[in-house]
């Protein structure tokens, strides 16, 4: 379980004012020192991310965040990283203590329900003051799912961990504890899927890249089985085969040889539209692609990339997709980039936003990309929708998604009309 990617895991954010208890109670779940603990206010700097298993829910990640009422040189910042772990949170854990409701717990559970992110309020230090029905009447305005604990009542410790167990299970929505699937509902038992893997400058040395990865293994999950192979030997192996393949999934940068190669009959698409479909919205990705069509020149578009990682020398999303564009628009585009979870606050200066594939990123974090671009009237598509329609080939990629398709062939009949 060690090894399932963040991205994978359930993300229990933990947030209070400064020292009330998070890196304790984090402690307590743990059953080992996992954060920082301290009597200082603001010892917790920036969030600090714990995996564990926490069975029976299975894989999670613990976001154990900075101070709320944080007012040191540094407050600023953390409170913005706070903001941004809020976001990614698909559980909020709100920890204060007993006797005490203050503006910044109605902040963040106010947070909760406009984000809609399920609470559980933590009473914790109990045990250094009783509390009061009226003090809970306040929690019970917020939420029915709150615990009474002392974070270092270790006697209890095995009570509270059940305890809060329990009030997950009950907090988590079932489709966040139900891990979609990935390709496993594109391919039959017994099918085959053909993975066309280009080997260049940009692929890691002696191992495949995460989306890669996650398709073979999905595909194994729902009985199919999996064929990798490089570009250039993809039009030879299929016709080696003695059937047709279920679908084909191809990187992006050789979308046109593999449509190319591909049997209209046969399914084909990319593993970034496959992951524009598995973490995001696949429909609204397909009409930012074709706002494209609408770019002039001095619009701006802004490259967004959910990982940090070197620039290769012909970085997919830095040099490629610019270059495409240009050549696409044949105008005169400014183009920024934003990496890691630093996404700009003021969206609505960029005609489109081209993001990545997000494999880094929890469902919950693009979707809220996606959100607030849409608050902010902004086209966002993904690296791989993007490139098959430039280079012309995405009605042929969307074949395994019908509403997709759909949309696409309704939005690029409205386009044609206006």
């Amino acid at each position: 379980m060690q090894t399932t990617p963040k991205s994978m895991r359930l993300q229990i954010g933990l947030f209070g004012r400064t020292n009330v208890g998070k890196s304790s109670f984090l402690n307590m779940i743990a059953a080992q020192d996992v954060a920082v603990t301290s009597s200082i206010p603001g010892t917790t700097t920036d969030v600090v991310e714990k995996a564990m298993e926490l069975l029976p829910l299975g894989p999670v990640m613990f976001l154990d965040t900075a101070g709320i009422d944080d007012k040191s040189e540094l407050s600023e910042a953390r409170i913005r990283k706070t903001n941004i772990a809020l976001e990614r949170a698909e559980v909020c854990v709100l920890i204060t203590e007993a006797g005490i409701w203050s503006e910044f717990e109605d902040k963040i559970a106010s947070e909760a329900s406009v984000h809609k992110i399920p609470l559980i309020v933590i009473v914790n230090k109990a045990d250094k003051m009783a509390v009061t029905g009226e003090f809970l009447e306040k929690v019970k305005e917020k939420t029915d799912k709150y615990i009474i604990c002392s974070s270092v009542d270790l006697p209890n410790r095995q009570s509270y961990v059940m305890d809060f167990k329990q009030k997950l299970i009950e907090a988590v929505p079932e489709e966040v504890l139900r891990q979609p699937s990935l390709v496993g509902d594109l391919l039959s038992p017994g099918d085959i899927a053909v993975l066309v893997v280009p080997i260049d400058l940009q692929a890691p040395k002696g191992r495949l890249i995460l989306p890669q990865v996650q398709a073979i293994r999905d595909a194994l999950d729902n009985d199919a089985a999996t064929l990798v192979v490089k570009e250039r030997e993809y039009g030879s192996v299929l016709q080696s085969l003695k059937n047709p393949p279920g679908l084909v999934v191809c990187d992006s940068q050789v979308v046109l040889k593999m449509v190319a190669d591909t049997p209209i009959e046969i399914p084909c698409t990319t593993f970034s539209i496959l992951f524009a479909r598995f973490k995001g919205d696949l429909c609204e990705e397909v009409k930012g692609a074709l706002a494209i069509d609408s770019l002039s020149t001095g619009d701006k578009v802004l490259i967004a990339e959910a990982c940090t990682h070197h620039a290769a020398e012909d970085d997919i999303g830095r040099v490629k997709i610019p270059r495409w564009l240009r050549q696409y628009c044949g105008e005169e585009l400014q183009i920024d980039v934003c990496s890691g979870r630093d996404y700009p606050e003021n969206l609505s200066q960029y005609k489109l936003i081209i993001h990545c594939g997000a494999c880094m990123l929890t469902r919950r974090e693009m979707l809220v990309r996606i959100q607030k671009a849409i608050q902010a009237g902004v086209a966002i598509t993904n690296y791989g929708v993007a490139i098959s329609f430039l280079q012309g080939v995405l009605q042929r990629v969307l074949s395994p998604f019908p509403a997709a398709l759909e949309t696409f062939n309704s939005e690029k009949t409205g386009h044609r009309n206006r």
